[in-house]
């Protein structure tokens, strides 16, 4: 058993530069991704699709933006293919490249009224390399951190790289409220094409700090052995299909109400009960700072009390506050608003800690990157990407929000029976980095 005060000061070194270049590239991947949720909520029912009703244009906006997740499925399967093949590092440069410039070219994108229908097409192609970029994005960056840590607080160093999430959405909310506050009435002119552009810088300092990195010291150990699998996709999903489809779904509480906690509030609040945009941005500001606390917390307590106890907290959490947090934002108090938007958060945060850990840890070394990534960007498709298009389709047909309390609920329930039915993870003094498929040991009953 390893640990940081007594492993090599080689070792040391390189797990916090495992650990920095995951969160940095992670935090740029999430700033880019969350900046187009904003934007569709707020920009680009006004530039990309003019003369429509408010509801038919945010229905269209957030359909951009589900091509988006759509997509992530599709660069998990890509980037997990070679990151098994060829390792984590590498797939990791691109998947930031791609990143950086599909979100600056959204940035000099021309709307609608300077070239029609060729605007909100261009829009969807740049959305499509957004989620293939990011959906490669996360395996690759969990793994090289957690790989390099010690056994005994996978948890704990599989959370930084999630930090990503809440630092993407600090800074994309704080670059999108600075330039609403500079630009004023300006914001929907260029104001908002501003946040777009500064993502080339970002990605300077993310491939700076990448290519420092050597590859993961597990990942190292199956080349060494001759163990890299010659098609892990195919095998992962022949041998794995039941995993990968519980990963999924064990995301259902966790990603659908994210994104009705942090993109469609912004729609409905505005929209719907009339608040200022600054004072949701703010809110978001805020709750997404104490996430900078709250995930590696939850991922450290998953290595102390069990990645399945906190993740199922946090599930019954998330269900159990569906009908507050739309009861506090139907008062329109500020308070009681920022309230709402920072509990739910919290109890997000639960999950999101021990997540990668708890999702990443049902798969072998050389299939890990495959396995993982694709069961956890499945969730995309059936949860992250329909929420938003979900709760403003309900609001248009019913004209209340407690039928969206409901849908949190529903998902809350898939995710616990898929946390009840994940196989038991290996014990971390165990860990062989050299296994293959199936490197878990399933409760009774189960196939191995």
């Amino acid at each position: 058993m390893s640990t940081d005060a007594q492993a090599p000061p080689l070792v040391r070194s390189q797990r916090r530069r495992a650990v920095l270049a995951s969160t940095v590239g992670t935090a740029i991947e999430w700033y880019d991704f969350f900046l187009y949720g904003t934007a569709a909520a707020l920009v680009f029912p006004h530039v990309f699709f003019p003369g429509v009703s408010p509801y038919a244009g945010v229905i269209a906006a957030f359909g951009t933006q589900f091509v988006g997740f759509a997509a992530r499925p599709i660069g998990a399967a890509i980037f997990g293919h070679y990151g098994d093949r060829i390792g984590r590092k590498a797939t990791l440069i691109v998947t930031l490249l791609i990143m950086g410039i599909g979100t600056a070219l959204i940035g000099v994108l021309p709307g609608y009224a300077a070239i029609g229908i060729a605007a909100p097409v261009l829009l969807t192609v740049l959305r499509l390399l957004q989620g293939i970029a990011v959906g490669g994005e996360w395996g690759g960056s969990v793994l090289l951190a957690m790989e390099w840590g010690p056994p005994t607080r996978r948890g704990l160093m599989a959370s930084w790289p999630q930090l990503g999430v809440p630092v993407g959405l600090l800074l994309s909310t704080a670059m999108v409220q600075l330039m609403s506050s500079l630009t004023g009435p300006d914001f929907l002119t260029w104001g908002w094409r501003v946040p777009f552009l500064v993502s080339i810088v970002l990605v300077g300092v993310g491939l700076y700090v990448r290519l420092k990195v050597l590859e993961s010291p597990e990942f190292a150990a199956v080349k060494e052995q001759k163990a890299v699998a010659r098609r892990p996709l195919v095998e992962v999903i022949k041998q794995q299909w039941r995993d990968i489809l519980l990963s999924a779904f064990v995301r259902m509480s966790e990603q659908a109400p994210f994104y009705l906690f942090v993109t469609f509030v912004l729609s409905y609040g505005t929209t719907t009960l009339g608040l200022p945009r600054s004072q949701l941005l703010n809110a978001t500001l805020i709750a997404a700072a104490i996430g900078l606390v709250s995930v590696p917390l939850f991922g450290y307590l998953s290595d102390l009390i069990g990645r399945k106890l906190v993740y199922g907290i946090g599930i019954v959490g998330t269900a159990l506050f569906a009908f507050p947090y739309f009861g506090l934002l139907n008062t329109r108090a500020a308070g009681l608003v920022l309230l709402a938007i920072v509990v739910s958060l919290i109890v997000h945060d639960m999950q999101y800690g021990p997540q990668a850990a708890l999702i990443a840890e049902t798969f072998g070394t050389n299939v890990r990157y495959s396995g993982a990534g694709l069961g956890y960007q499945l969730a995309s498709v059936i949860a992250g990407g329909p929420a938003p298009l979900i709760a403003a389709a309900i609001i248009e047909k019913t004209g209340s929000s407690i039928w969206i309390s409901w849908y949190i609920v529903g998902c809350a329930a898939i995710s616990m029976i898929a946390l009840v039915l994940m196989p038991r993870r290996r014990n971390a003094d165990d860990a062989d980095p050299a296994l293959a498929v199936g490197a878990t040991d399933r409760q009774p009953g189960g196939r191995r």
